[in-house]
């Protein structure tokens, strides 16, 4: 099984609503996204003789999904009020809802899934909050 990884980090807040702990309120994290794709063969013939895939592809598609959330307040959808939100933005601040807690479990599961999207054989999505800490998402079947 030949793996390719890719990883890229952007900058950006959250919180986690209904979270009985200090993440409860608005901080920030260098997040670092790493996507890793498989494949059992290498292309045969070709401008990608010897590859699985492009690594120019793969590290512009991860670099695009990280650079979407850099810089910007991510928040689960309806966990500010209204008024706050509209404040904010009104403001001119970049705020991303999603309709997941902005944990790093659920933003491993939505990176995989954003990957897939785009056709790669995804093997795992890794998102770390800190350098040290990070969570992981990968299915047991292999495409």
């Amino acid at each position: 099984m030949y793996i390719l990884k890719a990883e890229h980090s952007f900058d950006s807040a959250h919180f986690l609503a209904n979270y009985e702990g200090k993440c409860s309120n608005i901080h920030g994290h260098r997040w670092k996204v790493l996507i890793e794709v498989q494949s059992e063969e290498l292309v045969s013939g070709g401008q990608l003789d010897g590859m699985v895939i492009d690594f120019g592809d793969l590290k512009r598609d991860v670099k695009a999904m990280a650079d979407f959330y850099d810089h910007a307040l991510i928040i689960q959808r309806g966990t500010m009020r209204k008024e706050t939100l509209e404040l904010l933005v009104e403001d001119g601040f970049k705020i991303i809802e999603v309709e997941f807690r902005p944990t790093a479990e659920n933003f491993a599961a939505f990176f995989f899934k954003c990957m897939e999207e785009k056709g790669y054989n995804v093997k795992r999505a890794t998102v770390y909050e800190t350098p040290t800490n990070c969570a992981s998402y990968e299915r047991n079947e292999v495409r």
